[in-house]
């Protein structure tokens, strides 16, 4: 249900395409993030979600991945795996705000490793002359859809409006703000 074609896209680098292919991945719904789902545990939680899960995901511009303005209840674990260095943008509920660049020259500051706190509104892109970023995601207890929360643009524009720029590039999700009922990863 959640599939496109991204094996296809025209101008798209061959590496780019490749690194698609091997994952198989396919499009985050609302967020607009490339992922493949590689975790979930069998343990449980009380109410029946997955104790942990893990992901790898794909920023790139061609085809076009990045991250729209979302929150998570829980606090969420970056990992850095490989290609070109990416960018998380974070949105505190005191207003501040940070960019972390998230890459593999830790001499220039750039992280391996990144906790996102729970509710702090998050967003992610390929900074730019690159082709493509991978990563993971880590969350316990694990991800499901009701952890989700879209950004809308124009609340966030009025709250941060340090970041309008770019929180109007990556308002990918238009009004949607919730995953699909019947998404489970």
């Amino acid at each position: 249900m959640y599939r496109e074609d991204l094996t296809g896209i025209s101008g798209a680098h061959p590496d780019t395409i490749a690194v698609i292919k091997h994952f198989r991945f396919r499009r985050l719904p609302v967020e607009g993030t490339l992922y493949t789902s590689t975790y979930r545990s069998t343990l449980k939680t009380r109410d029946g979600n997955h104790m942990s899960t893990a992901m790898i995901g794909m920023y790139s511009e061609l085809p076009l991945s990045v991250s729209c303005f979302h929150k998570l209840s829980y606090d969420e674990i970056w990992h850095f795996y490989g290609g070109d260095p990416f960018a998380l943008i974070l949105l505190y509920p005191d207003g501040s705000d940070v960019e972390i660049i998230m890459g593999s020259d830790i001499v220039k500051g750039q992280k391996v490793q990144f906790i996102v706190p729970a509710n702090v509104w998050q967003a992610g892109f390929l900074l730019p002359g690159g082709r493509y970023g991978l990563f993971g995601c880590t969350m316990a207890p694990g991800f499901t859809g009701s952890f989700f929360e879209a950004g809308v643009e124009n609340e966030l524009i009025e709250r941060y409006p340090r970041r309008r720029e770019d929180i109007v590039r990556l308002s990918v999700n238009g009004s949607a703000v919730k995953m699909p009922e019947d998404f489970s990863g």
